[in-house]
């Protein structure tokens, strides 16, 4: 395979790498609490998906 041959500069190292972004995470209402989380899975603040309670939410006492 074919090496480079010659050596690129910071700033063009730099401009290539500009793109790696970091990005937010998608996030739905949730239609009973209207908290939000993360689309197609339960919500954690009232248990309930897809109009059904599925989880048992525990609430932390301090």
């Amino acid at each position: 395979m074919a090496n480079p041959t010659h050596r690129h500069s910071r700033s063009r190292r730099d401009k290539r790498r500009a793109n790696w972004k970091g990005q937010f995470p998608n996030l739905a209402e949730c239609p009973e609490c209207k908290e939000l989380k993360p689309p197609h899975r339960a919500c954690d603040h009232c248990g309930y998906y897809n109009g059904k309670k599925i989880l048992e939410v525990v609430s932390k006492e301090l």
